[in-house]
């Protein structure tokens, strides 16, 4: 008789021990066509990505769109791909080892690993890695600081659907949003703060955030909200007047209705009604990925320029920002609170 549910590893017998799972959204193994062609197939299986019943959705996903659409999206990530590997995979694994360090430096013994909700490291190969390293506590920390069903839940879908077949289930804390947390909305002034150093302060600080469909937020969705409180939070950070910032959101998908204004419309209005100097950036991302490299700085960009544009600024999203980092352990440590994180060894003198 095979039993659905998986024997415990080896690990059962180490002293326990905590852990951060750094999750992020996902990205092909290779900017090939085969690659992406996987990786599309996962994610726009998700019935939290994409809400229309399987029966519809299923033959138009198989029968068109994983047709069609992965040579475009390979050829999109040629173009942003780095000599280490996918610029949201690099930056999310060096995020990992920053957090676990910095925790370090503090005192707490935790473990850090990067996973993906699509893609590789696979959400489950993470947490069958913590089990046998003898993790007892793991803190799920999507790297979503605004909610959405799209993203967040999701990535609950899959610690839970994980959890469904293991013995031994850790305790399991997790960080729902923190799109207005004082650390990250100083770590993105900071960015924008350095961007006016080099270049200038533009006239217009454009803020684009990743969109999603508007019936989502009709349904119960806070996407919006948190995306709009974020805005208005850096905005006053920096010392901002409401003409001097505007909020946008990308990536539109379908045909459906998504929430407005879209970010590449909104620059080219921008350009035609005469302004020459924009800086863009993409808070809802902590680590550049393909909608911020690809899509926004290159783009976008051409379609502002194209459109009367001078000068266009794309501020590069948190990646390893040492204010980001501390952040990010500020963070962690007040969802850890009550948790024991071990002591670390003193430094020899």
């Amino acid at each position: 008789m095979v039993s659905r549910f998986r024997p415990e590893p080896l690990g059962q017998s180490l002293p326990d021990r905590t852990g951060i799972l750094l999750c992020n959204l996902g990205t092909p193994d290779a900017p090939t066509t085969a690659a992406t062609r996987r990786y599309l197939a996962e994610f726009l299986s998700d019935q939290r990505v994409v809400e229309i019943p399987p029966l519809v959705w299923k033959p138009l996903l198989h029968g068109v769109i994983l047709r069609t659409r992965p040579a475009k999206s390979a050829a999109k990530y040629r173009s942003v791909w780095m000599p280490e590997g996918s610029p949201l995979a690099v930056w999310t694994e060096k995020q990992a080892k920053l957090l676990r360090g910095t925790l370090g430096e503090a005192g707490h013994q935790v473990l850090v690993r990067p996973a993906m909700r699509y893609g590789n490291p696979s959400i489950a190969s993470q947490l069958d890695a913590f089990k046998a390293e003898g993790v007892r506590r793991v803190l799920v920390l999507p790297l979503y600081p605004q909610y959405s069903a799209t993203t967040t839940a999701s990535v609950v879908d899959a610690v839970n659907a994980w959890c469904a077949s293991a013995r031994d289930i850790p305790e399991i804390r997790f960080v729902r949003s923190y799109h207005r947390d004082p650390g990250y909305i100083q770590a993105l002034a900071q960015s924008v703060r350095k961007q006016w150093q080099l270049d200038g302060r533009a006239p217009k600080l454009v803020m684009s955030f990743h969109g999603i469909p508007e019936r989502n937020v009709r349904l119960g969705d806070p996407y919006q909200q948190h995306s709009q409180e974020t805005a208005r939070l850096l905005a006053a950070e920096l010392g901002l007047a409401d003409s001097e910032y505007m909020l946008t959101f990308q990536s539109r998908f379908g045909k459906a209705k998504w929430l407005e204004p879209y970010t590449e419309p909104s620059l080219i209005a921008l350009a035609q009604q005469g302004l020459r100097h924009v800086q863009v950036m993409c808070p809802g991302f902590p680590a550049d990925c393909l909608e911020t490299l690809e899509e926004i700085n290159q783009e976008v960009r051409e379609a502002f320029v194209h459109a009367g544009g001078q000068q266009f600024d794309y501020i590069a999203c948190l990646n390893d920002q040492p204010r980001w980092i501390q952040a990010l352990r500020e963070l962690a440590l007040q969802h850890l609170q009550g948790w024991d994180t071990g002591t670390a060894p003193s430094q020899p003198r």
